[in-house]
């Protein structure tokens, strides 16, 4: 069984933790039930929006991957990061994900702190979320986790 913080195979997604992003010009939270429940979901995380890495590697992968994801039955993939919904959604506009890649923003890094994996990354950054990804079926049972991107 694969574990990521308090995250593992076969656990299930709380779906109460709440999840912001910039729908119609305004701020929405939406509960992660709302977002992930029926839908067959892929979903990773990355310390911050804007940074080298993963403005370089970890989102563009994913978009790139968008297809293939689709292919396999993906209906959700989510990129979550302990920032704003303005910067989530600027992050996603200058990335020219479009519809392919749901930016949501753990503004206050409670779904971090939720799934274990809440770290400071000291005074340059503060606290944030480490990468990881995971599938969730439908029912919003993790079906595969792993820390860290593959190079």
């Amino acid at each position: 069984m694969a574990k990521v913080g308090n995250l593992t195979t076969g656990g299930k997604l709380d779906g109460s933790l709440e999840l912001g992003q910039r729908v119609d010009g305004a701020n929405s939270l939406q509960s992660c039930e709302s977002l992930f429940k029926g839908k067959k979901s892929v979903i990773f995380t990355v310390p911050g929006a804007f940074t080298p890495t993963c403005s370089e590697k970890h989102l563009p992968g994913f978009v790139k991957l968008h297809d293939e994801l689709k292919a396999a039955g993906a209906e959700v993939i989510a990129c979550i990061s302990v920032n704003d919904p303005f910067v989530m959604n600027a992050w996603g506009k200058d990335q020219e994900v479009g519809d392919k890649v749901l930016m949501l923003a753990d503004g206050n890094g409670k779904w971090s702190e939720a799934a274990g994996t809440l770290v400071d990354k000291g005074a340059h950054m503060g606290m944030r979320c480490n990468r990881f990804a995971m599938i969730l079926d439908k029912e919003m049972t993790i079906e595969w986790i792993a820390e860290g991107f593959p190079q």
